[in-house]
């Protein structure tokens, strides 16, 4: 079906209402159709190293759905009803999969992401009431799970935990070493609460039929938790209706059968999660899943081109870190089965859109989404013009308006006019996207309309556009980190009076978290003392900044309230001038102006610097440049 146009959108929603069109009301239902179709395509393929020719394990959608009906048993076996909870903590391998489509069969599933530390695992698993916890056994060179032990001594909730052991996916010798110099679990003794068992060996004891009644409405079946950075994370909850909407896009707009997805995301993110898993449910198409860490994993970038040749790859799940990594390397394969490339979770610059494009010769497709909404938003069309450095134009059936504060309260933006991105769609559980309900205060507008913190605005052409963040948060590489809890640590310094933390612009992560201090009056103290108090204080490693400027005074608005706007143009003016000096080129930022339209953008003084100079050094940020006005340079 056609997608090139918002006119396309709006006729696919005058077709039949969402209600109307013939959806399952559940993921096992949605999973049971496509098995029914295709039981012998495949549905999955793993491989825990990178390269080209490495073992891989593929199940067909017949044996995937025999091991999610296992699972699913076995999680009623074990106590979990429909309002009960799974949280897996693990890096992607088939189990991961497994659990995941599960856990929301049985009950609601809740996915944590590995890197967070013990605290913050067992923050989360106190917040969403876990009963049962699958992880990882231990595992050479990994920590996981050491951390959920911890983790699960903190949540007493938990009375179950089930291991997953990697060294099946070994060949011999590794697969013989493995026992031999497994990490022990220390503190596994004091975890009384919980028995210690194998998800695989349990699931064993399952049969392959369901031994419970399937849901027959719509429910809470997920619950993802928005970044983990404090104490008390905020839990997002999705429903059956949500996650077979993002399935639905997927298999009308872009997926058939025939297709093959490389995605190398995890699978504690709803881009992995909702976007690919669902609509690869929904469409019966093949995901490949290369190393448990996904890009992370070594050699994954050295061998990209090569895995998307063995596996036959049609569509590649990206997101910018990755573009550029990529970028790095030769193409060293043949690639001619790709028809596309997605990418999503934070902004793509658009040097490195056409760097990537003229490399490959495929097309990159940026799209939005956000975990409150169990994801997908809009995109550049596949069909259609691609509006490079926009979101694209929003899917069917999703509604969003752009609204602004006035004397009068919210009112809705005109063309180009920047406001406040709100969202309405099968996937927003309006009046209930948090678990907790104080968290839902102000969260809508008129009741239906998720305010996602985001400033943007649509174009003549019903493009949307980020222009911002209304919210605070800082986006490195697609993971969110809260500024809170950077600022928290830095005013438990004796010497600091107040702390702003802000995201400073970075050509590979998109944004690295910074920060800003303001000393006690007569105070001492460095810049560099206060980056090693911050690597004790920040408890996530991917919060400690990676700068700290102390200033004179902090700006403030008219109330105290320090004024982030000013912080962040400074971090931009430092940051672009410093690539500038060290590659040799002459112009410089001479001020940072906020654009109606395209947010911060730096204004430069060229120097005798060319555009394509310029380009080369700047290109890979994603805030905009121009050159300084010429009255405004000579006024300078």
């Amino acid at each position: 079906m056609a997608f090139a146009t918002i006119d396309d959108s709006i006729a696919m929603e005058n077709e039949a209402s969402w209600e109307e069109r013939d959806n399952p009301v559940t993921l096992y239902q949605l999973l049971s159709r496509t098995t029914d179709k295709f039981p012998n395509n495949n549905a999955v393929s793993y491989q825990i190293f990178s390269g080209p020719t490495d073992k891989a394990e593929t199940l067909s959608w017949s044996q995937l759905k025999d091991q999610v009906t296992q699972a699913a048993n076995l999680f009623r076996e074990l106590g979990i009803g429909e309002k009960d909870v799974v949280a897996y903590v693990l890096p992607n391998c088939n189990e991961t999969l497994v659990t995941m489509l599960a856990g929301a069969v049985a009950g609601i599933v809740n996915p944590i992401n590995p890197l967070l530390e013990p605290e913050q695992i067992a923050s989360i698993l106190r917040e969403t009431k876990a009963k049962v916890v699958v992880t990882l056994k231990p595992f050479p060179k990994t920590d996981v799970a050491q951390k959920v032990v911890e983790a699960v001594r903190h949540a007493p909730g938990v009375n179950t935990v089930l291991e997953v052991d990697l060294n099946r996916y070994l060949t011999p010798p590794k697969s013989w070493i493995v026992p031999l110099v497994r990490p022990k679990l220390e503190n596994k003794d004091k975890v009384a609460h919980a028995d210690y068992k194998s998800l695989r060996g349990e699931m064993r004891k399952q049969p392959t039929t369901l031994t419970f009644a399937d849901s027959t409405t719509d429910r809470v079946a997920c619950y993802f938790h928005t970044g983990g950075t404090t104490g008390m994370p905020k839990v997002a909850q999705h429903k059956y209706s949500g996650m077979i909407y993002n399935g639905w896009i997927g298999s009308t707009l872009l997926y058939t059968e025939n297709d093959n997805i490389m995605c190398p995301l995890p699978l504690f993110h709803v881009f992995a999660c909702h976007v690919i898993i669902m609509a690869s449910v929904a469409s019966g198409a093949h995901v490949v899943f290369p190393t448990p860490q996904g890009y992370r994993g070594d050699g994954v970038f050295d061998n990209f081109w090569k895995l998307i040749e063995r596996w036959k790859i049609t569509f590649i799940i990206t997101v910018p870190t990755a573009i550029s990594a990529k970028m790095q390397r030769p193409v060293d394969a043949d690639i001619s089965t790709v028809k596309t490339a997605f990418s999503g979770s934070a902004p793509l610059p658009v040097e490195l859109y056409r760097r990537f494009q003229d490399a490959t010769g495929i097309n990159i497709i940026e799209g939005y989404g956000l975990t409150e909404a169990t994801c997908l938003v809009s995109c550049n069309p596949v069909d259609g013009e691609k509006k490079i450095g926009s979101i694209g134009i929003t899917f069917p059936y999703t509604d969003v308006k752009i609204v602004k504060g006035t004397a009068d309260g919210l009112v809705e933006c005109g063309t180009d006019e920047v406001g406040e991105i709100c969202i309405s769609n099968p996937g927003v559980y309006a009046g209930h996207t948090y678990t907790e309900a104080d968290k839902n205060v102000d969260l809508y507008y008129k009741d239906k309309y998720l305010r996602t913190g985001d400033l943007g605005r649509f174009d003549e052409d019903s493009y949307l556009w980020i222009t911002g963040r209304a919210k605070d948060l800082i986006i490195r590489g697609g993971h969110n980190i809260d500024p809170a809890e950077i600022e928290e640590a830095l005013l438990g310094h004796e010497a600091v009076a107040f702390a702003g933390a802000i995201g400073q612009p970075d050509a590979h992560s998109g944004e690295l978290p910074c920060a800003f201090v303001e000393l006690v009056e007569g105070a001492k103290t460095s810049a560099e003392e206060l980056l090693e108090y911050c690597k004790v204080h920040v408890h996530e490693r991917a919060a400690i900044p990676k700068h700290l400027t102390v200033m004179d005074e902090l700006p403030k608005t008219a109330v105290g309230k320090i004024f982030k706007p000013d912080l962040r143009k400074h971090a931009i003016t430092r940051v672009y001038n410093e690539a500038l000096l060290k590659a040799s080129c002459p112009a410089r930022v001479v001020a940072v102006i906020d654009d109606k339209k395209r947010g911060l953008v730096a204004q430069l003084e060229a120097n005798g610097a060319s555009d394509g100079d310029i380009s080369a050094v700047l290109g890979g940020f994603t805030r905009p440049w121009e050159h300084m006005a010429a009255e405004a340079a000579l006024a300078s």
